[in-house]
């Protein structure tokens, strides 16, 4: 991003996303039916009346939420840079006190909080970058809102648009503090000219806050994925890949699909390797609960992220290695490639790098490891490290190649 305040977000390579909302209170189950969709689309997908779907509001306690807890444990625990909430879904129901809709968790709940207002506070705390979620074109408790899978020639967009979205925008750009990054989604139908006019809204508000790419007509700051895809090989601009747990956003109590931590761990690796960023979700329940397993998988993944901080902040995209390794990825600075070893070896060996190199260490306790490069009887050129005993039988640990030139040096496969 060529605006200097921004370069956080292309650093920091890790972040969470919360989905809170009144679709929680369902947990994926509407009048004994279970939805096989994402959670937080319930309304649509069972085509749940909106007076119906508005009386969720009395039973949203949310008793157990700390939004305190969940920036401390991002923050320390799970090694994350920045937090994107959801302020108001594609249900229409806004997570602040919002003062130009009452269908808001402090006017229409038990609960009675701002929720967002704690987020700010605890960010503020913990030192944690604030980035807000905001449907800017769906919203199916406004009659004038967009619907996806519904006919929109008889609404009255703009409206929805004067009356609602900006001056609610407005009050998330104005009286949150700072605003690190604005998380639009799902365009639809929108205008070049209406992406537009929100995109100067949040700049006249907010100069320094980033917008996603899902503003539309291609007008955001970076490129935002489809979720859980990730690209095949490095992009030219800043991007993020939005992803879940497990199958969904919102909390859903009969999902047990949980991803692998280590699973999610090569993922991270893979996405910051090729320059992008990992956004990574969580869905508290109708009481404020964060699964159990959620949790479980951010500690193991976070303790190797904390461990080697180093290997992941501040990398930068490299160019693809000839080679797909089942054992490691990769990850790059200038005149460094960490070497990310997932399976045990017995040394790290990296055919086709033509790099002189000047040393390795092990990341996480600056360890000297011998190390150099060579050419095969082949004629190809390959950077090995060798490793200590305790290490061959260890996974899950980062080397540091130190390179006299500023970048990797792959060959391509030859003979």
């Amino acid at each position: 991003m060529k605006d200097k305040t921004k370069e956080w977000f292309s650093e920091a390579r890790y972040g969470l996303f919360v989905h809170w909302g009144l679709y929680a209170v369902l947990g994926g189950e509407y009048q004994g039916e279970k939805t096989d969709h994402i959670a937080e689309w319930i309304m649509n997908d069972k085509n749940i009346p909106v007076e119906e779907y508005r009386k969720l509001a009395a039973s949203f306690g949310g008793e157990e939420f700390c939004a305190r807890e969940i920036v401390r444990q991002a923050k320390e625990d799970w090694g994350m840079k920045y937090l994107v909430f959801t302020t108001k879904h594609h249900e229409g129901f806004a997570m602040w006190d919002s003062k130009c809709s009452d269908y808001n968790v402090v006017k229409a709940t038990p609960y009675g909080r701002d929720v967002l207002k704690e987020f700010q506070e605890a960010c503020e705390e913990y030192g944690m970058k604030l980035g807000l979620y905001y449907s800017q074109a769906q919203d199916w408790e406004d009659p004038d809102g967009l619907r996806y899978g519904s006919d929109s020639r008889k609404k009255n967009f703009r409206r929805y648009l004067d009356e609602k979205c900006i001056p609610q925008l407005q009050e998330l750009l104005t009286g949150y503090g700072e605003i690190a990054l604005l998380w639009f989604d799902t365009p639809m139908e929108m205008t070049r000219e209406e992406s537009g006019e929100l995109i100067a809204l949040v700049r006249s508000c907010q100069p320094h806050c980033i917008i996603s790419g899902r503003i539309g007509n291609e007008l955001g700051d970076y490129l935002t994925t489809g979720d859980n895809f990730i690209p095949a090989w490095p992009l030219k601009r800043d991007w993020e890949v939005p992803a879940t747990l497990n199958d969904t956003w919102g909390y859903n109590r009969y999902d047990e699909n949980w991803k692998q931590a280590d699973d999610i761990l090569r993922l991270l690796l893979k996405i910051v390797g090729r320059g992008g960023n990992y956004l990574l979700n969580i869905g508290p329940d109708g009481r404020g609960r964060v699964p159990k397993e959620s949790i479980r998988i951010l500690n193991q993944v976070g303790r190797y992220v904390i461990e080697n901080g180093e290997a992941i902040y501040g990398t930068k995209k490299m160019e693809p290695y000839p080679y797909d390794l089942d054992w490691a990825q990769l990850t790059a600075k200038d005149y460094k490639l960490f070497v990310h070893v997932l399976k045990p070896r017995m040394r790290i060996e990296l055919l086709n790098m033509a790099n002189q190199v000047k040393g390795a260490y092990l990341v996480r306790d600056g360890r000297r490891l011998s190390c150099g490069s060579r050419m095969i009887c082949e004629g190809d050129p390959i950077v090995e490290v060798e490793l200590d005993e305790e290490l061959r039988h260890e996974t899950s640990y980062a080397v540091c190649i130190e390179l006299a030139e500023k970048e990797p040096i792959f060959e391509p496969i030859r003979g």
